[in-house]
């Protein structure tokens, strides 16, 4: 008889005639899988850490196979097509779609393209009922993603990271940076890459989400240890602060108001151009002197930083002499959509990102500046025409979702060796194992409205079950908001008491009437860029301030209890902010709830996302009493209410233990 599986170095082996599956223990309860019409598949790990211990048993019977890893089963029959079950209770969890009769459908297809590589689909059976989340941070708010269409792809605003949760009992990683599509139908779930030459997945099993997410969390990497001293207080940030005196002035007046800021930022073309990566002694004459005088006040510094080089930068010649940017196939270069032509970074290239990170180590790190914010590492190009760019590893198709995970490894591992122990950076994008390099992701430059403060809420959700543990947006979104339109203000309001209750605390945007090009002086370069508005607390009235500064407040009487969340998501993967339904899955109503959430193992948080509303239903999960943060009323679990919800606070609740 022909021999179609084999075990091989504790891998289980299907072969026919090109095709070479290859399934394997990936840590506890995991398994992945790999598929290739090469030789041998490539080595490439990917989001994937380094190999953990596995305990996997394979059985070889004939014309089918198993291979068993804690709780998950994967069965192969003598066609290759893969059934995954929960050894627990012999539930099937999903399996490959597979229909080679007349409709000549398979599971698995590798559709041969140009260059020795294909487009791949890969089609699996589905519960037409089952309930999905994660994949990271699309701009829409729906909660289940079941009959969800997603782009593979990151863009501002979106950032795809490919990690699925199941209520039937499994998570899914799609381990490929290629750009491609997730389609979750009725009928059956595809995964689609555009450019590869290797499928490769793994599927984790368990009894409960918390179960499934850390254990995945094992597998991809968790965070480091958020920093204690200042990561957890309130930030403030506009654009722009244009000089050191403007800077100043905000600080001083919140340490004058008795108002503790953690972290004040200064944002983009404070350099002399993009790609010098430094500050403009023009406008910052004396770096480590600004950083030690905010640093008496309580205060870190943060800076912006754009992996982009404008051809009038210093660096530009070399950079480009030495093929340091991202190349394009069908123009002159990879630009960013600025008023300028700018090159983007190749983050894929070591040399390049050695190069950038030196830059910012010689002109920002050795001066004291101990927090990035990296900005556009999407990359946004100027144009979304994914076809056209390259990186030393390949084309952009191939690998482009990627790129912000490797601009926030060198920019970390380049901190991690000058010395720094504790590092965090704010960026602008993610994709699996974000995490490990002390990324804090926010949302980008979404709109200053109501309807995106509600999808901001669903996103963040999902970003927590991707295995995005330190997540937040712009307090009062980006684009817009006029401190003299009232519903501004009290969206704005209202998103600072959601933004309370967020990983990080910042308040952030581009407010109108803007600081025009013309009334802003030009760079030591020449270059002259629009500001926005006034955007501290006391900019949006007596109301306003007032109910902010209260919040700051209440933020930092939580700074005991935001550590141990984050010395949990350290140590277990634990998302701090995580839908109801990853604590109380036993009640079924607390899957469908996406208005609220869970901040640590406490509170219960319930935004208010309306204008002019005074009152919100609120579901309290089944299972243990609820008190009124508030109010001290005290409620009984797996019941709904009508909550008070002034303009002055959201309602939270407080689990009783």
């Amino acid at each position: 008889m022909i021999e179609i599986f084999k075990e091989s170095d504790g891998t289980l082996q299907f072969r026919n005639e090109s095709e070479l599956l290859i399934i394997e223990g990936w840590g506890k309860n995991s398994l992945r899988v790999r598929c290739t019409h090469s030789v041998k598949p490539t080595d490439r790990v990917y989001a994937l850490d380094e190999k953990p211990v596995s305990q996997a048993e394979i059985l070889i019977e004939g014309k089918s196979a198993e291979i068993r890893s804690g709780l998950l089963t994967a069965k192969i029959d003598a066609k290759g097509v893969i059934t995954f079950l929960r050894n627990s209770d012999g539930r099937v969890l999903f399996s490959e779609y597979s229909r080679m009769g007349p409709l000549k459908i398979p599971s698995r297809q590798f559709k041969a393209i140009t260059g020795g590589k294909y487009r791949l689909t890969a089609r699996f059976e589905c519960d037409p009922h089952e309930k999905l989340y994660g994949m990271g941070q699309y701009q829409q708010d729906i909660f289940d993603l079941k009959g969800s269409v997603l782009e593979l792809a990151q863009r501002n605003t979106q950032a795809s990271v490919p990690f699925v949760l199941s209520d039937r009992g499994y998570g899914f990683l799609w381990n490929n940076p290629a750009i491609g599509e997730a389609t979750f139908g009725k009928n059956m779930t595809v995964w689609q890459a555009e450019v590869t030459d290797t499928l490769d997945y793994l599927v984790t099993a368990g009894e409960a989400p918390a179960q499934i997410v850390e254990t995945y969390m094992d597998i991809v990497g968790k965070p480091p240890m958020m920093p204690r001293r200042y990561a957890m207080g309130f930030w403030q940030s506009k654009l722009r602060y244009r000089n050191e005196d403007e800077l100043m002035r905000v600080a001083r007046r919140y340490r004058e108001l008795g108002i503790p800021l953690s972290v004040i930022v200064i944002d983009y073309y404070a350099f002399p151009t993009d790609g010098d990566w430094r500050l403009d002694e023009k406008f910052f004459p004396d770096l480590p002197r600004l950083v030690r005088e905010l640093e008496e006040m309580g205060t870190k510094l943060m800076v912006s930083v754009w992996p982009a080089v404008d051809e009038i930068s210093d660096n530009y010649k070399e950079m480009k002499q030495k093929g340091y940017f991202v190349q394009s196939d069908r123009s002159t270069g990879s630009h960013l959509p600025m008023h300028r032509p700018l090159y983007v970074v190749d983050a894929s290239n070591p040399d390049a990102m050695a190069f950038m990170w030196g830059k910012m180590k010689e002109n920002y790190h050795d001066k004291g500046v101990e927090i990035f914010w990296l900005d556009c590492i999407e990359p946004e190009f100027r144009m979304a025409d994914f076809e056209q760019y390259r990186y030393a590893m390949g084309s952009h198709l191939e690998t482009g979702n990627i790129f912000p995970l490797l601009c926030e490894k060198g920019v970390y591992e380049g901190m991690k060796a000058a010395g720094q122990t504790e590092i965090l950076n704010l960026c602008r994008c993610a994709w699996v194992g974000t995490q490990r390099y002390g990324a804090l992701v926010w949302s980008g430059d979404v709109p200053s409205t109501f309807e995106a403060l509600r999808t901001q809420i669903v996103a963040g959700l999902h970003m927590s079950i991707a295995g995005i543990s330190w997540w937040t947006t712009d307090i009062g979104g980006f684009i817009g908001g006029d401190a003299s339109d009232p519903v501004f203000r009290e969206c704005l309001i209202r998103w600072f008491e959601y933004g309370t209750f967020c990983p990080a605390m910042r308040l952030h945007g581009d407010r109108r009437p803007a600081i025009l090009p013309k009334d802003c002086e030009p760079s030591s370069k020449g270059i002259a860029v629009h500001s926005g508005a006034d955007n501290e607390i006391w900019s949006y009235g007596e109301e306003s301030f007032e109910i902010m500064k209260t919040h700051i407040f209440h933020r930092e009487e939580m700074r005991p209890y935001i550590e141990r969340a984050m010395q949990k998501a350290h140590e277990d993967g634990t998302p701090p902010m995580r839908p109801l339904f990853y604590d109380f899955d036993g009640d079924k109503a607390a899957w469908d709830v996406s208005d609220e959430f869970l901040f640590g193992d406490s509170l219960l948080v319930c935004p208010v996302t309306e204008y002019g509303v005074r009152t919100r239903t609120v579901y309290l999960p089944s299972g243990c009493r609820w008190v009124d943060a508030y109010t001290g009323t005290e409620y009984v679990g797996g019941t709904t209410i009508e909550a008070d919800a002034p303009l002055s606070h959201i309602p939270v609740f407080i689990k009783k233990k």
